[in-house]
């Protein structure tokens, strides 16, 4: 069992051009989809398509229509009822890939809120494997909102809690490193940098700038992290070793999800008790599959690209 929670959900609509973006002028779209976003909700997409057992913890009002989205997406679901409904965000591709985001602000969270989901999520937890904690965080959660679930999970379970993994970035990202002790963190390189507060260096190999970053956090703060990279792939560190690895050869179509499907593809492997090199490939595999599909689709194992992924040793 994989549970996630996801605090600040979103109906992602996504909108394909056939020319590139032109800012302030009229262009004709080819399609447009939704799909039930936000990053938890994507990662536990993922893990049902491949057939492993996941619930996802989310707010969300009894009459927000974002529910048809999230019922027809499969996905086993534990709803906290909150006022208000849930943001939209919309993205916008062309027929090289570039991607174009315009992210709502989601509905302010009050202190019952706040107890309630945390309530919800150690609920929920109990007998489950991990436990994701994943995207931004709505106005009136705090930023130590993450660290909140993580104590209460690890109270209420001690020993056998759940291992934690967390995708956030800014303020909760930097509260989870400071004081939550995660057991695997997933940023990309920008929000590492930004964690760290340094800047990537353009001169430098990027995964050696990375591992050298992540071993200030790992394993004295974070048990490990995942590094994702984009087209140049992804960067594992753990408290024995790194390792490096580039996606295969495939065709864009969208950006939108394909580090929440890395982060689903780990644990996955995780789950099976891959070692480490396994779990950094089937990152890999899963984030170019997502990379691959139109809109926020969640990859199933069919998805997976072709061909061999060489992983490197990093030292």
């Amino acid at each position: 069992m994989i549970v996630t929670l996801t605090a600040n959900p979103a109906l992602d609509r996504t909108i394909t051009l056939e020319a590139p973006l032109r800012p302030g002028d009229v262009q004709a779209a080819v399609s447009a989809r939704e799909d039930a976003g936000g990053k938890g909700i994507n990662v536990s997409r993922v893990v049902a398509a491949a057939g492993v057992d996941t619930i996802a913890v989310l707010p969300l009002a009894d009459d927000d229509p974002f529910d048809a989205a999230l019922r027809a997406s499969g996905v086993v679901a534990r709803r906290v009822p909150i006022a208000g409904h849930v943001r939209e965000n919309v993205t916008i591709t062309d027929p090289a890939g570039v991607t174009t985001k315009l992210n709502l602000p989601g509905v302010a969270l009050g202190e019952a809120d706040v107890a309630a989901i945390v309530d919800t999520v150690v609920a929920a937890s109990e007998g489950a494997r991990w436990l994701v904690l994943a995207g931004s965080l709505p106005p009136g959660a705090g930023d130590s909102f993450y660290v909140q679930v993580i104590e209460a999970v690890r109270d209420a379970y001690g020993d056998a809690a759940p291992r934690i993994a967390v995708d956030a970035s800014g303020a909760a990202l930097a509260a989870v490193v400071a004081s939550g002790r995660p057991d695997l963190i997933k940023p990309n390189d920008e929000e590492l940098a930004e964690l760290a507060d340094v800047a990537l260096d353009d001169a430098r190999d990027l995964p050696r700038t990375v591992l050298d970053i992540a071993r200030r956090l790992v394993p004295s703060s974070v048990g490990a992290a995942l590094v994702t990279l984009g087209a140049h792939g992804a960067v594992l560190v753990d408290g024995d070793g790194a390792w490096t690895a580039v996606p295969p050869r495939i065709r864009v179509a969208s950006t939108v999800g394909a580090g929440d499907s890395s982060l689903a593809g780990y644990l996955l492997a995780a789950a099976e008790g891959e070692g480490p090199e396994e779990r950094l490939r089937r990152a890999i595999r899963y984030g170019a599959a997502a990379a691959s599909l139109p809109g926020t689709q969640a990859p199933s194992p069919r998805d997976l690209p072709d061909g061999a992924i060489a992983i490197a040793g990093l030292s």
